[in-house]
């Protein structure tokens, strides 16, 4: 146990995406996932809907095909292979199957008898799905599937109708809770608003379709810590000991870097530089003070 500053360098996201079928899950969830990663290699989707690979043409992203029955150990296992695997974004869809498709919460606890105590058996086990989605060591993105919802009412003359009252989405009640943000896509032009929102980028702004901006900018708020400001960064621009490691520092903070640019290209030329200032002994000199 230790104490520590915060630091919002240190910060998994996890984000949501629910919507009907049709409304653009999948798709989004993946544009998202490049634009925080900027490498198709590093994100991997943990399929119950077996339509990931119908978007094989936009990355050489990884699946992880599940199938019935749905249960919530299988999502876990399916998520400790891809953190071990060295992912650094998963995205789980969906997450629909976990509570109500075959095999999964609700079918439990019918098999259990369907009483109000059988819960006991099957909380924990939802529990530990939650769980791992919560501590898992990568960013997680969960598609989730939404229905309509209705209501049968008596009108003033008593004839019975029936109410239309929204979507809802299809997992235990309160996952939203457990999330750094929540986005609806609300219709088939693949518009989204966000619901919960801990980052302040979206709540309560205009409908927008997600996208790999949507992504970076996420990436960004998550990491901006590490980067205070741009003395900061300017500092980081000098530690830097190969090129490799330059690149990797400016693809992290892309707006950022922009602002540095001439910093950056200043640096590496300092860094080719040294392969032409070696001498004899090993050592080198520097280009500006030799």
């Amino acid at each position: 146990m230790k104490i520590k500053q915060a630091s919002r360098s240190e910060v998994k996201l996890r984000i949501g995406i629910s919507a009907a079928s049709g409304f653009g899950k999948t798709y989004s969830a993946l544009q998202m996932g490049f634009g925080m990663t900027n490498d198709w290699s590093k994100i991997c989707v943990i399929d119950s809907e077996s339509s990931a690979s119908l978007y094989s043409h936009l990355g050489q992203f990884n699946v992880i095909e599940i199938e019935a029955p749905f249960t919530p150990e299988k999502y876990i296992e399916a998520i400790k292979l891809a953190e071990n695997s060295g992912m650094q974004l998963i995205i789980l869809d969906s997450i629909s199957h976990e509570w109500s498709g075959s095999g999964g919460c609700l079918e439990i606890h019918e098999q259990l008898g369907g009483r109000w105590q059988d819960w006991a058996k099957v909380t924990p086990r939802h529990q530990a799905f939650i769980d791992s989605i919560i501590l898992s060591k990568c960013h997680i993105i969960t598609c989730v599937r939404r229905k309509i919802e209705y209501s049968l009412d008596t009108d003033l003359n008593g004839r019975m109708k029936v109410t239309k009252l929204g979507t809802k989405e299809v997992t235990k009640e309160g996952f939203e809770f457990e999330l750094t943000l929540n986005f609806e896509i609300i219709n088939e032009q693949h518009l989204a608003k966000a619901s919960k929102d801990r980052t302040g980028l979206y709540m309560n702004k205009p409908e927008f379709v997600i996208s790999s901006a949507t992504g970076k900018r996420l990436i960004n708020w998550a990491t901006m810590n590490d980067v205070m400001n741009l003395n900061n960064l300017l500092k980081k621009i000098t530690e830097c000991k190969n090129k490799s490691e330059l690149r990797e520092l400016f693809n992290k903070y892309p707006e950022l870097s922009k602002s540095v640019a001439a910093e950056f290209t200043e640096h590496e030329k300092f860094l080719n530089s040294l392969t032409t200032n070696v001498i004899p002994n090993g050592q080198y000199t520097h280009p500006h003070t030799s």
